[in-house]
C-alpha cells in the first residue's frame, strides 16, 4: 500500500508539471499561431480569399475544415503539380475560378498550418462591424478557453488524486490497527479553506495566476499602437466601393502624390467638384441632391441653383486620418508604388488589374468606408522587405544603384548625387 501511495504522489507531481507547461504552451504558442496564420493570410491570400464569403476563391473558413489538411498543405505549395499529377480533389478544386492561384512554395508547412488556424479561428469583430486590435493580433476566443480549461481540469485532478492518496493512507492505518473517527460531511466553503492551505494546491494556483495575467498583460502590449480595422467617422461619407468598385476610377486620379511623392495626398474639393457638378444623384433622392454631395458644395462654398462659388461661405473638410505611422518612421509612397511596384507585385500576388495601393491598403474597391487593413508595424514591413525581390530590369533607380556598385569596384569617384542625393525628398518632407 505504501508502494501505491508513493506512486500517486509523484503522479500527482508529475501532473502539477505537466499542466503547467500546457498552460504556457497554449498561452505562449497557440494563439500565436493563430495571430502568424492572420498576418501570413494578410498578406499573401486577402487579395483573392475572403473568411466568411467567396470571392475570387472561395471562402476559406469553410473550405479548409472541408479540405483534409494534408492536401491543403500541397495545394498552396504548388496546386499546379497535383492537377498535373491527375489528383481527383485538385482537379475539382481548381474548377471553382478562372482565375489562377498564385502557388507558395516558399511556405513551410507549419506556415500553412498556421493560415488553417487562422481561417478555422475566424476574424473576431466588435460592435459595429469594425476589427478591434486585439481581434487583429491578440489572444483568440479557442486560446482563453483551452487556458481555463486546462486550469480546471488541472485542479479536478489534483483534487481527485489528493482525495485518493487521503483514503489509501487511512486504508493503511486501520490496516495497522489505528482506529480513525469517521470524517462529518465537510460544507464547500470547508472544502475550499482547507483546499488552500495545502501548500502544493497554493503554489500551483499562483504559478497558473501569474502565467495567465503574464500571457495577457504580453499580448497586450504587444498590440499597442497597433490599429487594424481602425474606422473612424468621416465627416462625409465617402465609399471607395462606389468610386474605386464600381466606377474604377484610378487611386491617381485622387490621391496624386502617391506617384511622385512622400505623402499620397488628400485630394482637394476641386476634384471631387469634376464630377459632381453634374453627377447629383438626385434621382436616389426624390429629385433632392445628395446629402453627402451637398457637404461638398458647402465646403467650397458652391450653389448648385446659380452655379457660383461664394468664398466667404468655404468651409473646408475636417477629414480623420486613418492610417498612422509614428513620427520617427519615415514612408515613401512614391518608392514603393513607382520604384518598388513590380517587387510589391510579385510578393503579394496582385493581379495585373489591381493597383499596387492594395498591397498595404487591403481591396479598397470593396470598402464602403475605408479602414485600415495592414497592421503597418516594423516586423510587417520588415518581413515584406526580406520577401520582395528586387529586379533593376527597366527600373531607373535601381539601375543607378547597380551603376553605382559597378564605379565602387573600379575605384571610381562616388558623390552622394549618384546616389539619389538631389532627390526633393531627402531634405523636404
Amino acid at each position: 500500500m505504501r508502494d501505491i501511495s508513493l506512486i500517486i504522489r509523484r503522479v500527482w507531481k508529475s501532473t502539477v508539471m505537466l499542466t503547467a507547461l500546457s498552460v504556457l504552451i497554449v498561452s505562449a504558442t497557440q494563439a500565436q499561431d493563430v495571430v502568424e496564420g492572420r498576418k501570413i493570410f494578410k498578406d499573401k491570400c486577402s487579395s483573392c480569399h475572403q473568411l466568411d464569403r467567396n470571392s475570387t476563391g472561395p471562402a476559406l473558413t469553410a473550405k479548409v475544415n472541408e479540405l483534409d489538411e494534408a492536401f491543403t498543405i500541397k495545394w498552396v505549395k504548388n496546386w499546379k503539380a497535383l492537377v498535373d499529377a491527375g489528383d481527383k480533389q485538385a482537379i475539382e478544386a481548381a474548377k471553382f475560378s478562372p482565375s489562377e492561384m498564385t502557388t507558395f512554395p516558399q511556405l513551410t508547412d507549419d506556415q500553412i498550418k498556421n493560415v488553417i488556424a487562422y481561417a478555422k479561428a475566424g476574424e473576431p469583430k466588435k460592435e459595429g462591424e469594425v476589427k478591434t486590435e486585439a481581434a487583429s493580433e491578440g489572444v483568440s476566443d479557442f486560446s482563453i478557453a483551452g487556458i481555463v480549461a486546462i486550469i480546471l481540469i488541472s485542479i479536478a485532478v489534483l483534487v481527485v488524486l489528493g482525495r485518493a492518496i487521503k483514503m489509501l493512507e487511512r486504508l493503511i492505518l486501520q490496516k495497522q490497527g489505528v482506529v480513525l473517527a469517521e470524517e462529518d460531511n465537510v460544507s464547500l466553503a470547508t472544502g475550499v479553506r482547507r483546499l488552500f492551505k495545502n501548500k502544493k494546491f497554493v503554489f500551483f494556483f499562483i504559478l497558473c495566476l501569474v502565467v495567465s495575467l503574464g500571457s495577457f498583460g504580453w499580448m497586450g502590449m504587444w498590440n499597442t499602437g497597433v490599429h487594424t480595422g481602425y474606422q473612424p467617422v468621416q465627416p462625409i461619407k465617402f465609399s471607395h466601393e462606389l468610386h474605386a468598385g464600381t466606377n474604377k476610377i484610378d487611386c491617381q486620379y485622387c490621391h496624386a502624390g502617391a506617384f511622385k511623392s512622400k505623402n499620397s495626398t488628400i485630394p482637394s474639393v476641386n476634384v471631387c467638384m469634376n464630377c459632381h457638378k453634374s453627377v447629383q444623384a438626385t434621382e436616389k433622392y426624390n429629385g433632392e441632391i445628395s446629402p453627402e454631395i451637398q457637404k461638398i458644395y458647402t465646403a467650397i462654398g458652391y450653389d448648385p441653383a446659380t452655379l457660383t462659388y461664394d468664398k466667404t461661405k468655404e468651409k473646408p473638410v475636417e477629414w480623420v486620418r486613418v492610417h498612422n505611422l509614428p513620427d520617427f518612421a519615415y514612408f515613401n509612397h512614391s518608392q514603393h508604388v513607382v520604384v518598388g511596384e513590380e517587387a510589391i507585385r510579385k510578393e503579394k500576388g496582385l493581379k495585373p488589374n489591381e493597383p499596387v495601393c492594395f498591397a498595404c491598403h487591403g481591396p479598397v474597391d470593396t470598402m464602403e468606408e475605408i479602414y485600415q487593413f495592414s497592421p503597418l508595424t516594423m516586423k510587417w514591413c520588415i518581413n515584406c522587405h526580406k520577401d520582395a525581390e528586387v529586379s533593376g530590369k527597366d527600373n531607373a533607380f535601381y539601375a543607378k544603384v547597380i551603376e553605382a556598385h559597378e564605379k565602387i569596384k573600379k575605384g571610381e569617384k562616388i558623390t552622394p548625387a549618384l546616389l539619389g542625393g538631389l532627390e526633393c525628398g531627402k531634405c523636404h518632407y
